[in-house]
Formats: C-alpha cells, sequence, structure tokens
C-alpha cells in the first residue's frame, strides 16, 4: 500500500470522475429492470465457452515469444496468464502486467547449472511486444471497421451518454493504429539494426540530452528484446494465427451475446458480425488507456461509443445497455474465476505478493 499510494489515490480520483461524469451525463452503468425485457438468456449460456475459447488462445500464445529461451507448457502459460489478467482487471493503471512476467520467472532456487533462465527483464519485453502487436492487430481490424462498415445516418453529435463526439471517437481509432505502427517500427528497427538505432538516437535525442538519449536507447533495447520471434519464422506464424484465433473468438462471443440481448438496427435487423468487431475496436481502444480498477467506466464508454455509430439512440439505451452490463458483469466473473484458479494453481498469493512488492525488476540484467 506505501508503495502504490500515489496510484491508488490516483485511481480512486478517476473512479470518481468517471462515475460522475458517466452520471452527469445519463450513461447507464446499471440499467433499468425494462432493459433487460428482449434478454435470451441461452445467449449466455453460449457466450461463456466462446470467451473461455478466446483466453485459452490469449495466453497459451505467448508460449511462441517465449521458445527461443524456455518451453513453458500450455497449462502452466493459462494459469499463469489468467492470474495476471485478473490482476490487471482489479488493479490501476495496468499494475497487473507485471504480474505475469513476475511469476513465470525463474527465481533464484529454481536455477540449475546448463538451464537457460527467462529473467524478469526477459518476460517483461515479451509482454510488451504481446501488447504492441496486439495493438496493431485490433487497430488495424477497427482502422477496417471505421472505413467499410456502415454506420447510422446522421451521425450523432455525441456519444449517447458521454461528452464526447462521434467524429472524436472514429479519429481516435486511427490515431490508436498510428501509435502502435510506430511503437512496433520503432521497436523493430532496435531489434534488426541495433546499433545503428542505438547511433541515430544519439544523433537526434543527444543533442538535447546525451544522457536522455542513453537512457531511451536502453530501454528501447530491452524491449526488443522481447521480438526474438520475429528471428523464427514458426514462431512468428504460429503467434499471429494463434492472435487472429483469440480475437476471432472475442468477436464471436461479442457478436453472440448482442444478438441474445435484443441489440438491433432501427429496421428491426439484427447486429452484424462486422459491426461486432468495430465495437471489439472501439472497446479495445478505450481500455487500453490506463484507468480505474475494473475498467469502470472506461469499459462501459468504449462499447457505448461503438453503438452509438451503428444503432439508433433507443437501442443503445435500452437492449444496449442490457448489454454492456451483462457483457461487463460476464467479463469479471469470468477473470476473477479463471484468476483465483490460476493463483492457486501457481501457488497461492505469494507471488502475487511479491509482483507488487517487489523493486521493478525490468532493470534486472
Amino acid at each position: 500500500m506505501r508503495r502504490h499510494a500515489v496510484k491508488l489515490i490516483a485511481s480512486v480520483a478517476i473512479t470518481a470522475g468517471v462515475v460522475y461524469t458517466a452520471q452527469k451525463g445519463g450513461l447507464k452503468l446499471v440499467p433499468e429492470s425494462g432493459d433487460f425485457s428482449r434478454v435470451r438468456w441461452w445467449s449466455l449460456a453460449l457466450y461463456f465457452p466462446i470467451l473461455l475459447g478466446a483466453l485459452w488462445f490469449r495466453s497459451v500464445r505467448w508460449r511462441f515469444l517465449l521458445r527461443s529461451i524456455i518451453e513453458v507448457p500450455k497449462r502452466r502459460l493459462f494459469a499463469v496468464s489468467c492470474a495476471g489478467f485478473a490482476a490487471t482487471l482489479l488493479l490501476p493503471f495496468r499494475l497487473g502486467e507485471l504480474v505475469r512476467p513476475y511469476m513465470l520467472r525463474t527465481r533464484p532456487e529454481e536455477r540449475r547449472p546448463g538451464t537457460p533462465d527467462l529473467t524478469m527483464a526477459t518476460a517483461t519485453s515479451s509482454i510488451i511486444a504481446e501488447r504492441v502487436i496486439d495493438g496493431v492487430f485490433i487497430s488495424l481490424v477497427l482502422a477496417l471497421m471505421l472505413v467499410l462498415v456502415p454506420t447510422v445516418h446522421p451521425l450523432p453529435d455525441k456519444v449517447v451518454g458521454l461528452p464526447i463526439s462521434v467524429a472524436a471517437v472514429r479519429a481516435s481509432g486511427f490515431v490508436m493504429l498510428g501509435i502502435f505502427l510506430t511503437a512496433l517500427v520503432v521497436i523493430a528497427v532496435f531489434y534488426f539494426a541495433r546499433s545503428w538505432a542505438h547511433r541515430a538516437t544519439h544523433a537526434v535525442i543527444g543533442k538535447l540530452s546525451p544522457k536522455l538519449a542513453e537512457k531511451l536507447a536502453g530501454l528501447a533495447e530491452k524491449l526488443a528484446d522481447g521480438l526474438h520471434v520475429f528471428g523464427r519464422a514458426r514462431d512468428i506464424a504460429g503467434f499471429l494465427a494463434e492472435t487472429a484465433v483469440y480475437w476471432g473468438l472475442n468477436a464471436v462471443s461479442m457478436w453472440v451475446l448482442a444478438i441474445g440481448c435484443g441489440v438491433v438496427h432501427g429496421d428491426g435487423s439484427a447486429i452484424t458480425f462486422p459491426e461486432a468487431c468495430g465495437l471489439m475496436g472501439m472497446l479495445s481502444c478505450a481500455i487500453m488507456i490506463p484507468g480505474p480498477p475494473g475498467l469502470l467506466g472506461v469499459f462501459q464508454a468504449g462499447i457505448y461509443a461503438g453503438m452509438t455509430m451503428y444503432f439508433p439512440t433507443e437501442i443503445v439505451i435500452g437492449p444496449g445497455a442490457a448489454y454492456v452490463f451483462l457483457f461487463y458483469a460476464a467479463q469479471g466473473v469470468t477473470h476473477l474465476a479463471t484468476g483465483a484458479w490460476g493463483l492457486w494453481h501457481e501457488g497461492g498469493a505469494r507471488k502475487l505478493r511479491g509482483a507488487l512488492e517487489d523493486p521493478p525488476l525490468v532493470v534486472e540484467a
């Protein structure tokens, strides 16, 4: 608590601000009873196994990023990842991202002569590479949906329940694509042409501050270590294939639940799969911003922003509100349940506590 007091206080302030803004703007965090009138509860029974399938592929694809160093059984990757995803959901500012590399790293008592070790720095760099590739993938999907999928006409000026323009929301999708593509290019350059990139950083940034240039170059080099997968064609092909399966199952789960909640167009036709992909992209764009525990408010805002583009207001604030609530609740229950199992599988809360109490180990040699 002492170590993360500032982050926790800031998180409480952000959460209060998000909830106040949502309630003042009319954004429904908790739907009214009538909003559930169109819900077909079989959709939840179908939603959970699809979500678990997506969670499995999201977890085990990590092995491709680690295979050049160590081989990790899929079951352990799934357990560690589940604990990490739950921690990321519960903790502010994505502090939970440290949990996965901390739990999987080779601890001192586990080191054996002649056996490669997985350091905290290497494990963390693989997580960052995963985040960047995910960001590029989902922002490409979102950009395509923004260009190709028809929207309601005319588009509303504001997102339902939020003081944010729909035009700004659409622009943010393309901005996200630019940010992640830039990050991927920078990390790739430091991986494939490290010495040249190091010199270029000093030539440009070094004019302002040699010390800052050295720090930035060192950070980029450590992050670039996560791209070992690009040196092995079989691993990068496997990682990208399972990434596509993960995001595909995620979109299918959102599509099925939206149909079951009665999310329809003005003419009564059901939500389409490309529109579900657009909702997934807007949600991903929103939750990549570090925010409050449980992603409260941020999660809802992302889906409401997506629905505003495709559905009339009466649907967004009616069946759409039920959809957002059930989607959020189902995600939370699933991540907490699988996270508790993963923590038990890996030896209990001691490792989770250690991930948050130890000094930042991303600088470990």
